[in-house]
């Protein structure tokens, strides 16, 4: 049997102010330790902006071998080049996200609590399901609370990976990591932590290393 994995997936603050600036603490943050994926999230932003993102962010990310996925849009994410788009359950349906960018991108689709929601995305073809907000969050309003165990439920029954999001931070991430996450989302669990995002990515990624540990 494989050794299991949980790896960090980064989201962007939902606004940047200055694109240079942060894409130098970007690549800072990125070669602070293990992230897998870095999600441009830009909530309502004109195409101009997220595209203007993505052509700063995504060669910084691919230079560290981290994926690029883009939030909401998956025509722009096909058009910009990015490694695929995660959709939300009131964003483009999973076949239509999937039209659009092609059968060599990923899908991810939010699931909220439902395992009946992740496993019809699972069956549709998704690359990965994302479950939460496991923590109260500032970042988005959340719908849902699930807890833990369907992340041990979903790693026992299921081959799809899983990815755990909202609230997360190094404090409370080793728990997630342990109940069979394949990914831990963050966002201001990095962004706005109190000794820098670089120290965050190396907070995070040592609990996850126990975390991991504890479900082996």
């Amino acid at each position: 049997m494989a050794d299991a994995l949980c790896r960090l997936y980064l989201i962007t603050p939902p606004r940047i102010d200055d694109l240079a600036a942060y894409g130098h603490v970007l690549g800072q943050t990125l070669d602070a330790g293990d992230v897998a994926a870095l999600q441009v999230r830009l909530k309502d932003a004109p195409d101009e902006i997220v595209t203007a993102a993505v052509d700063v962010l995504l060669p910084i990310a691919h230079a560290r071998g981290v994926a690029v996925i883009l939030n909401d849009r998956p025509d722009l994410a096909a058009r910009l080049g990015c490694d695929g788009v995660h959709v939300g359950q009131d964003d483009a349906p999973y076949a239509e996200a999937r039209r659009l960018v092609g059968r060599d991108r990923m899908v991810g689709v939010t699931c909220h609590d439902s395992r009946h929601l992740a496993m019809e995305a699972a069956e549709a073809g998704a690359d990965y399901v994302a479950f939460g907000a496991f923590f109260p969050t500032t970042t988005k309003d959340a719908k849902t609370r699930p807890e833990p165990e369907i992340l041990t439920i979903w790693q026992e029954t299921m081959e799809v990976p899983c990815v755990a999001i909202g609230g997360i931070t190094p404090e409370n991430a080793r728990g997630l990591a342990a109940a069979g996450a394949d990914f831990l989302a963050v966002c201001s669990g990095v962004w706005s932590h109190g000794d820098g995002p670089a120290a965050a990515v190396k907070a995070l990624n040592a609990e996850i290393a126990k975390g991991l540990a504890e479900r082996a």
